[in-house]
């Protein structure tokens, strides 16, 4: 398919799916998140880094921020919170878990994915708009998208730069789990302008864009990007499909 702007994605009306949202202290997008889910017909459950339960979600996000103010590195301190240990139980059982910027480092630092993040390259916070290639959309969190399609979500992170070793990105590559790649310029000097990637079992997905602040038409990108809806519809379609 020739690359193009992703549609908008449609709520499940009364889908019954619970998706859980923690917030670590020094989180700033857990509200983002949760309006996300919201719009796409889940039920939004706050998961607190103190609690060891999951409340019984069908899904779990780990939103954007500076979980822990990043001392050590980012998502190093938060991967040893208690409702981390839930959550890697429940990722390895199967349950679909998207990681977002502090998430998806969240989720590296806790082996649920491969690689790190580290400080950009040009050694500058940056925030913009970033268009990204849909390069997998066989997971529970881009199957509304399709591969090919390019969707523009803005970017916000200092330490967005993707790495690993080369026998891990050929993997990644091998397997199909670069989920996202970045186009337009690399913003951080991720390897292989790697935006995303996914687990090896496919419901574990994290990445350094922000899908959910852009999910409302008239307060995303360009004033009415809407291409981050994809992400939380795709994930309650799977939950009603797989129930």
């Amino acid at each position: 398919m020739t690359a193009t702007t992703a549609p908008a994605a449609e709520a499940v009306a009364d889908s019954g799916a619970r998706i859980g949202v923690v917030t670590f202290p020094g989180t700033l997008d857990d509200r983002d998140a949760a309006r996300a889910v919201t719009l796409a017909g889940a039920s939004a459950v706050n998961l607190w880094h103190a609690d060891t339960s999951l409340d019984g979600v069908d899904a779990v996000i780990l939103p954007g921020g500076f979980s822990y103010g990043d001392y050590l590195r980012a998502g190093a301190i938060a991967r040893f919170a208690p409702i981390m240990e839930s959550v890697v139980k429940a990722a390895e059982s199967g349950m679909p878990v998207l990681g977002i910027c502090n998430g998806f480092q969240v989720l590296c630092e806790s082996h649920l994915l491969p690689g790190a993040l580290i400080r950009n390259d040009h050694q500058h916070f940056i925030c913009r708009d970033q268009d990204l290639l849909v390069e997998n959309a066989d997971t529970p969190w881009t199957s509304d998208y399709e591969q090919g399609q390019t969707i523009r979500i803005p970017l916000k992170n200092g330490e967005g730069g993707y790495v690993a070793t080369p026998e891990v990105l050929d993997e990644l590559e091998a397997t199909g789990r670069v989920v996202f790649r970045y186009q337009g310029g690399n913003p951080n000097g991720s390897m292989r302008d790697i935006a995303g990637i996914t687990n090896e079992a496919g419901n574990v997905v994290g990445l350094m864009p922000h899908p959910e602040h852009a999910v409302e038409a008239g307060f995303g990108p360009d004033g009415s990007g809407v291409d981050g809806q994809g992400f939380f519809s795709s994930a309650v379609r799977t939950l009603v499909s797989t129930r």
